[in-house]
């Protein structure tokens, strides 16, 4: 399962209208290569459900997730801030056993 916070939500359902996405775009979510830490978080809107992806909801927030990445989001929580250290999609994720300063990219 992944856990979407209040903020996440309302910044998402904001996103989708100022990008002109109708609500059948849901939120892909997926985990590549990359980053400082080895892997990166990837987040995306998305219209089209694959076969082999996971859905999930929460807070009326439709999230894909394909297999591979499912390994290393599950228990995962997307929250947005715009506070002082920065502004935007924070992932909290059990599963990272080091992430980097900026949050987006992680090890396990």
């Amino acid at each position: 399962m992944i856990n979407v916070t209040d903020k996440a939500k309302d910044r998402i359902m904001s996103l989708r209208q100022e990008e002109g996405h109708s609500p059948a775009h849901n939120i892909r979510v997926s985990v590549k290569g990359g980053g400082c830490s080895g892997l990166m978080y990837d987040l995306g809107f998305d219209d089209k459900v694959n076969a082999a992806d996971q859905v999930f909801e929460d807070k009326g927030i439709k999230i894909l997730v394909d297999k591979k990445s499912l390994l290393y989001l599950l228990g995962t929580t997307l929250d947005f801030t715009d506070g002082l250290n920065g502004k935007g999609f924070q992932f909290i994720n059990p599963n990272a056993s080091r992430t980097c300063g900026c949050g987006e990219s992680f090890s396990v």
